[in-house]
């Protein structure tokens, strides 16, 4: 760790991974095909195996499929964009995952009935552990079975397949005439359809992914349940014994962080240990339980995203790093003082979530931040409210909302073994209706799902429901019946086909009702963009070093003061030169555009 200002110099010198020439040179002197042999491709691969594995298969690109393969074995007729009308197969092989507490698929009834519906017989084979080496070999040796899934490949694996001709283009299938359930939610969300289609412009693969937000609970606007990952919380027992009030600006907070300090509030209040108050605890850069949400009083939030630590997406459509904003500087320079006062924990730094709790439950943390009051304070829960989001020193605060969840497609993917899609993919349009992919995901209607509401509502077995019927919690009844595969949940199922965890009902409320007022601008850059081969190089290459360098220094600062003018400078011009931030915006940039449909200037 580095330990002072002059080391810090050093550090903007030197800390970042490579030049751009030694990134050219290591990659073939910048050549397309030495670049994607670099260790980066192979570690992308979702299923687990080496490149070189692929190197021979045939590159297909929008063509014709020949019937027979090298060597003899029988593949479909598949063209991109054109939608095959054999329906003579009715019999199809899977193979892919399921839960390690899953008995299998085959006696499935929620399975057994759709396969039934729709006149087609699967056979299964999945397995918990060992898929994706299993995948890679048939992959590598063309034993494909008519479609993979639940083996989540990444959409680098997805293009590459496409590209190859293994996965065949399911874009002429999503119509009302082959899918009519997965057409109208693809008409619904067009945001769906665009974290689904590569960058060929092909889709190789149905979507999946749960959207669990506040129109779940009947909000007019759907927030995610991740939107704003911290809630800051404060004792306000401490705070009506000291006769201060519920602070509404960072001055007001830094007044009561200092009173609980010199009045060692933690012993005073609940007797422990003379000393042992801790004003303010947090992690450092951590998702729900960070010091994040006190930067909003500066106008951000950066915490940890899916996409790009410290990325934001403005309101015209254009993506920025926060961590060169003068805003990010004051803040690191401001928050130093309340360092260096002893207000916030020189843990924060090193300690695990697990040690956070513990000092919170004992009653030793003033502020804190987490997912619930009740999950960290434990027995103290009761003595906290709520902290809102502060103004800050110019009296002005934002909050810089996080994604939700991502929309993936590669959960079922469809290979050129199938002879007629048409007729698999109907099946898997089934999956798309709200009451059948709430059994999909839980269990069956009267095993899981045990009555209806008078809004016809389904309701879900309790814990002690299921142990008394079936031997089991339903955590592990959900286990067993549970499918893998391209299960789409969107927030208004839960308000109109079956009920959402109470847990979460109490996140979505408290979050729509308290925190979202706070929320100035509810842009926010998507998690499920999809970038070119090229730009995965890129992000493979100087993502992680930019993340690093940027928050080293941030922890720095904290510690040891703000930048000067010429620590500044060194510090931006070390993120461009070394890190690849320009190059990491342009790539970010590009497949926003694309995902938004924007038209490139080049």
């Amino acid at each position: 760790m580095i330990k002072s200002k002059e080391l810090n110099r050093d550090f903007l010198i030197t800390g970042c991974a490579d030049t751009e020439a030694a990134r050219e040179n290591r990659s073939g002197s910048g050549s397309r095909n030495g670049r994607e042999s670099g260790t980066g491709r192979k570690n992308r691969s979702a299923a687990g195996g080496p490149v070189g594995k692929l190197a021979g298969m045939a590159l297909v690109m929008g063509l014709s499929l020949s019937v027979t393969a090298c060597g003899g074995k029988e593949f479909g007729v598949h063209e991109k964009g054109v939608a095959n009308p054999d329906t003579s197969q009715t019999s199809f092989a899977i193979m892919g995952g399921q839960s390690a507490l899953s008995p299998g698929y085959t006696d499935n009834v929620v399975l057994n009935d759709l396969q039934a519906d729709t006149g087609i017989k699967i056979d299964w084979t999945t397995m918990s552990e060992s898929l994706a080496e299993q995948v890679n070999i048939r992959i590598a040796g063309e034993e494909l079975p008519d479609a993979f899934l639940g083996v989540g490949f990444n959409n680098y694996d997805i293009s590459r397949y496409g590209d190859d001709g293994t996965f065949i283009d399911l874009t002429p299938y999503l119509t009302e005439e082959y899918m009519p359930n997965l057409s109208r939610i693809l008409e619904e969300n067009p945001d769906i359809r665009s974290a689904i289609t590569m960058d060929d412009g092909y889709i190789y693969g149905l979507p999946s992914g749960e959207r669990m937000g506040t129109a779940g609970i009947g909000a007019a606007e759907d927030y995610s349940i991740y939107s704003v990952p911290q809630f800051s919380m404060i004792n306000k027992a401490w705070l009506d014994e000291l006769g201060l009030p519920v602070p509404t600006t960072l001055e007001e907070l830094h007044t009561a962080l200092k009173a609980f300090k010199d009045n060692d509030m933690s012993a005073k209040y609940y007797g422990n240990a003379a000393g042992s108050t801790i004003p303010m605890s947090t992690g450092f850069d951590e998702w729900c339980w960070g010091q994040n949400i006190f930067y909003a009083g500066f106008g951000f939030t950066n915490w940890p995203n899916d996409v790009c630590k410290d990325l934001v997406l403005r309101d015209d459509g254009t993506v920025d790093f926060i961590c060169v904003s003068d805003a990010y500087r004051e803040a690191v320079t401001y928050f130093h003082d309340w360092y260096a006062e002893g207000l916030m924990d020189p843990e924060m730094f090193s300690q695990t979530d697990s040690q956070l709790i513990s000092k919170c439950s004992q009653g030793y943390v003033g502020v804190a931040t987490w997912w619930y009051i009740e999950e960290v304070m434990g027995d103290h829960a009761k003595d906290y409210v709520f902290l809102p989001v502060l103004d800050g020193p110019d009296g002005t605060h934002n909050v810089t909302i996080r994604t939700g969840g991502g929309i993936g497609s590669g959960n079922l993917n469809i290979t050129k073994a199938c002879k007629s899609p048409a007729n698999l993919l109907k099946f898997f349009d089934k999956w798309y209706d709200p009451e059948i992919v709430m059994q999909l995901q839980y269990g069956p209607i009267g095993v899981y799902f045990t009555g209806q509401d008078e809004n016809g509502v389904w309701q879900s077995i309790s814990d002690a429901e299921s142990r008394e019927k079936y031997g089991k919690g339903s955590g592990e009844l959900k286990g067993e019946y549970e499918v893998a595969g391209p299960k789409l949940i969107l927030s208004d199922y839960y308000q109109t086909t079956f009920k959402m965890e109470d847990r979460a009902i109490e996140r979505l409320t408290d979050l729509y009702e308290y925190w979202m007022p706070y929320v100035d601008s509810t842009a926010t850059y998507p998690v499920d963009c999809v970038y070119t081969s090229r730009e995965l190089d890129d992000i493979d290459w100087y993502k992680a070093s930019f993340e690093s360098a940027v928050a080293e220094q941030e922890g720095l600062w904290l510690k040891n003061g703000g930048p000067t003018d010429e620590e500044w400078e060194s510090y931006i011009k070390h993120l461009r030169d070394k890190c690849g931030m320009d190059k990491l915006l342009k790539v970010y940039q590009a497949a926003y555009d694309r995902y938004a449909g924007v038209e490139s200037e080049e």
